[in-house]
């Protein structure tokens, strides 16, 4: 039987009032629920690899501003510093994929740290070619050599794919924080690297974005507990052949463009109103609203497949890519522009995110890395054209008809998904025979 419960209270008297205290022992509380992004850091070397993950994913936002604030302001050219820029971009879109294979075969630690330290090299090597004022060939070929740079994002999403196998709500949950890191490094980097390169000396930037990156890359890779096993000669098909990549590939092209144009076009649009200036907080918001949301995201129970969301996410992008267009035109006030950029941007993550459910759903086993490096490679793509487009636009046409641009890119990855997605929803790729069609046990996505 329950034992009776003793109270314990003293009475006393306080002037003319009559005081009561109770000291009988209080139950204790049940312990409080973890909430989702608490729960995936329950598991051992976790914070750890996320920690050298972030150190290395900072620099990704450093080094294109730091190379042509440094460049311009020491050659007094913005036209080659861009084409610089554009070599290391080019490069990387090559490169990428070679290494992330590399990755899959060997290892994240055995390949990724000596890429890491060559493309620190090129940094280095671009640094000084341009304090010693060597020609210009030398600066395409240093920042050329800067490609080897590991896909840090994808090798962090593989980690989180290989501790999470089985958990599908986790898994979404940690891609969802991948996306918003993503986001917040690449609102931070630039204005890092601005700062470092206006306040103490042109090559500050670059010089503290390869310290970062080793130092994160060094402490990501050290963390062998978490690294996904290597998986030798797998008879997979190389991703790009995968059932359902080509397309997904090609939406990720038009993506980038969004991206891409989006830059280009605001910067311009702030220049023509005379606060140049203002253009980094301006992208900065649409990056936070990015971040937000995608933490939210994470945070949610989705139901269904990530193949039937998809298509939604694209279009959530596209009507709200509306919002900066009808800014720019109506009113060209800036401050509503950069409202209507901070809503525009709550659609990207979430898109993100599903997207890249999809590159792991449909990347053969074993070859992981590789397919969210082509991935990444084809926004790379989409954000070099999007910006040509974007600049054309701004300069031959207006700055607030180029906001039309990235509108129209997302119209375009949403007809390229529509196109590729099967009639009615029902989650299978038109191209993958019937006998490879199997069914997840559980129905919350893995992102």
């Amino acid at each position: 039987m329950p034992q009776p419960t003793h109270r314990r209270t003293l009475f006393t008297t306080t002037g003319d009032m009559l005081v009561m205290a109770d000291f009988t022992p209080r139950p204790p509380r049940a312990p409080r629920t973890p909430g989702p992004y608490r729960r995936l850091f329950t598991h051992p070397g976790t914070r750890a690899f996320t920690a050298g993950n972030l150190l290395a994913r900072l620099p990704m936002g450093m080094f294109s501003v730091s190379a042509v604030v440094m460049i311009a302001g020491t050659r007094g050219s913005y036209a080659l510093a861009g084409a610089v820029t554009a070599t290391g971009l080019a490069a990387t879109a090559v490169l990428a994929p070679f290494t992330a294979r590399l990755i899959d075969r060997h290892g994240q630690a055995r390949i990724a740290v000596p890429a890491t330290l060559l493309a620190t090299l090129g940094s280095l090597a671009l640094l000084l070619c341009v304090r010693h004022d060597a020609p210009a060939w030398t600066l395409f070929a240093a920042y050329a050599a800067t490609a080897t740079t590991p896909n840090i994002g994808g090798m962090s999403r593989a980690r989180w794919a290989h501790l999470l196998k089985g958990d599908d709500k986790a898994l979404h949950t940690a891609n969802s924080f991948e996306q918003a890191a993503d986001e917040l490094c690449f609102m931070l980097g630039p204005v890092l690297a601005a700062l470092l390169c206006g306040t103490l000396f042109p090559e500050a930037g670059t010089l503290a974005g390869a310290v970062l990156l080793v130092t994160g890359m060094l402490l990501f890779t050290a963390q062998r507990s978490t690294e996904p096993p290597v998986r030798r000669q797998t008879p997979a098909k190389a991703p790009l052949r995968a059932p359902g990549m080509p397309p997904l590939l090609l939406a990720c092209l038009a993506m980038g463009a969004v991206f891409g144009s989006m830059e280009v076009v605001t910067i311009a649009f702030t220049d023509a109103r005379g606060h140049a200036s203002a253009a980094g907080v301006v992208l900065g918001l649409q990056a936070a609203g990015s971040c937000v949301a995608g933490l939210v995201y994470g945070a949610l129970t989705l139901r269904g497949r990530a193949e039937d969301r998809h298509p939604w996410c694209l279009a959530a992008m596209t009507a709200l890519l509306t919002l900066p267009l009808l800014a720019a035109a109506t009113t060209g006030s800036l401050p509503l522009l950069a409202g209507a950029l901070l809503i525009a941007g709550m659609a990207t993550a979430p898109t993100m995110v599903t997207t890249m459910t999809l590159v792991q759903e449909r990347t053969p086993a074993g070859r992981l890395n590789e397919g969210m490096t082509l991935a990444v490679t084809g926004l790379l793509g989409g954000i070099a054209g999007g910006s040509a487009v974007g600049g054309w636009a701004a300069e031959h046409l207006s700055p607030t008809a180029g906001y039309s641009v990235p509108f129209a890119a997302a119209g375009v990855a949403l007809l390229i998904t529509l196109a590729a997605t099967p009639p009615k929803g029902r989650g299978e790729l038109r191209d993958q025979p019937p006998r490879h069609r199997t069914r997840k046990a559980t129905i919350n996505p893995a992102n």
